[in-house]
C-alpha cells in the first residue's frame, strides 16, 4: 500500500504490455499480436529507479469489444481509483483526437492523476514530432528497441508525489519511549507471522528510536507489572479492545492499530462521525462491511462474524449484512445505512480516499473496524485522546 501505483492505459495493440516489459526489464506481461491478449489487470511490484518501490499495472485495451470486452474495460476503469501515475500509450498524435483517449485524459484531470503520454513504436516511424502536442508531458518511445525507456522512467519519477505522508505512530512518540503492542494470537492469526498493520507500526517505533514491547492480551497484565516504568502508549488489536482497556491504567494513552490506520489514510474524523450511525440503526437496515484484500476466513472471522454479532447485540435490531473484499467495492452504495471498512493496510491512499469519498458523496456514514468496535464498547473517546479530536458524547 505504500508503493506508488503506476498504471498503463491504451487501446489494444498499442504496445502497453511490451512497454511494461521494457520498463520492468522482465516478461511481466504476456505479449501477442492478437488483440485483447491482456484481460485482467496485471500487477508487478518492483523497485523502479530513481523512484523506488512501485506497483506497475498493465490493463486491458480501452477499445475491447463484446460482452467480455465490456467487463475488461470496466476493470480497467476501476484501476483509476488506485492509480498514482498514469501512462497513456498511443501510436500517433492523431490518437488524441479520438473519443476514448480524450475521455480518459479528462478523467485523469478530473481525478487529479498526473499522467504521461507515451507515443510508442518510434522504431516504425523514427521522426521527431513536428505538430504541436496539446499536452506538455509526452515522450516518444520504442518498446521494441528500448528507445527512451530510461527517459520514460525519469518522467514517471518526476510526477511522483514526494510530499511527506501522515505517519502511523512516529509523531506520537519520542526516542526511548516504551510502547506496548497488544497482539492476540487466535485462530484467525496467520501462522508463524504477525499481520501487516502490526509490522508497520513496529517498524515506525524502531525507526523513531523508541522501544517496542509486544505481548498477547493474555500476557498484558504481567507485562505491565514487569516494566520499570509505565509505557508512553499502548496500541492494541481492536478485537481485544475492551479487555485491554480494563487492564491498562487510565493515565496511560491507549489506541488501536485500526485507528492509527484511519488517521494514516486521512479519514479519521469521517470515521468517528460515521460510527455514530450505529446508534440510529433500524430493523432491516443494510450494512456493508468491506475488506481491502482477500484472505482465508476462519469460523470467528472479525469482518463476517464478530463485528456483525457486536452490532446486532449493540443495536438490538434485525439487520442485513453485506460483504465485499479486494476490488469488489460497489460504486452505488446508496442503499446501505452505513459502511464499515477494514484497516486498509493493503490499499494505497488514493483507493482508500476514493472509497471514503464515494460513501460521503452519497451521504452514507463511513467508519472502520477499530472505530466501530471502540464506539460499541464505549471507549472511543479514550482511544483517540492522543489525537485531540472531538467525538460524539456517547463515544
Amino acid at each position: 500500500m505504500n508503493r506508488t501505483h503506476i498504471s498503463f492505459f491504451g487501446r489494444r495493440n498499442t504496445g502497453k504490455s511490451s512497454l511494461v516489459n521494457a520498463l520492468t526489464g522482465q516478461n511481466t506481461a504476456l505479449v501477442s499480436p492478437v488483440k485483447g491478449t491482456t484481460t485482467d489487470p496485471v500487477y508487478k511490484p518492483m523497485e523502479l529507479l530513481p523512484l523506488g518501490p512501485v506497483v506497475i499495472i498493465d490493463t486491458a485495451g480501452l477499445d475491447d469489444i463484446g460482452e467480455l470486452g465490456e467487463l475488461r474495460v470496466e476493470k480497467t476503469m476501476q484501476i483509476l481509483n488506485k492509480t498514482d501515475i498514469a501512462v497513456l500509450i498511443i501510436e500517433t498524435t492523431d490518437d488524441l483526437k479520438n473519443d476514448l483517449e480524450k475521455e480518459l485524459i479528462e478523467t485523469f484531470l478530473a481525478k487529479n492523476i498526473p499522467f504521461i503520454i507515451a507515443i510508442n513504436k518510434y522504431d516504425l516511424s523514427p521522426v521527431p514530432l513536428c505538430d504541436k502536442m496539446p499536452y506538455e508531458n509526452y515522450i516518444q518511445v520504442s518498446a521494441k528497441t528500448g528507445f527512451n525507456i530510461d527517459a520514460l522512467k525519469e518522467k514517471i519519477a518526476s510526477l511522483a508525489n514526494t510530499a511527506p505522508k501522515q505517519q502511523l505512530i512516529a509523531d506520537l512518540i519520542n526516542p526511548h519511549d516504551l510502547v506496548i503492542l497488544v497482539i492476540p494470537i487466535d485462530n484467525a492469526a496467520p501462522k508463524e507471522r504477525i499481520i501487516l498493520p502490526q509490522q508497520q507500526v513496529l517498524r515506525e517505533i524502531l525507526d523513531k528510536g523508541a522501544i517496542a514491547i509486544a505481548a498477547k492480551n493474555t500476557e498484558l497484565k504481567p507485562a505491565l507489572e514487569a516494566l520499570g516504568r509505565p509505557p508512553s502508549l499502548v496500541i492494541t488489536d481492536s478485537q481485544v479492545f475492551k479487555e485491554v482497556c480494563e487492564i491498562v491504567p487510565k493515565d496511560i494513552p491507549l489506541s488501536s492499530f485500526s485507528i492509527l490506520f484511519a488517521r494514516r489514510k486521512g479519514f479519521l474524523e469521517t470515521a468517528i462521525l460515521g460510527a455514530a450511525a450505529l446508534d440510529n440503526l433500524k430493523d432491516f437496515d443494510k450494512i456493508l462491511i468491506c475488506e481491502g484484500c482477500t484472505h482465508h476466513r476462519q469460523c470467528d472471522d472479525i469482518g463476517t462474524v464478530k463485528i456483525p454479532a457486536m452490532i446486532k447485540k449493540y443495536s438490538g435490531k434485525e439487520l442485513e449484512f453485506y460483504f465485499c473484499s479486494s476490488s469488489d467495492s460497489p460504486q452505488d452504495v446508496s442503499n446501505y445505512k452505513m459502511i464499515i471498512h477494514c484497516g486498509a493496510c493493503m490499499l494505497n491512499d488514493r483507493e482508500m480516499i476514493h472509497r471514503k469519498n464515494k460513501a460521503v458523496s452519497q451521504n452514507i456514514p463511513f467508519t472502520n473496524y477499530g472505530i466501530a468496535i471502540a464506539h460499541i464498547q464505549g471507549i472511543l473517546k479514550r482511544s483517540i485522546e492522543i489525537f485531540d479530536i472531538n467525538v460524539p458524547q456517547n463515544g
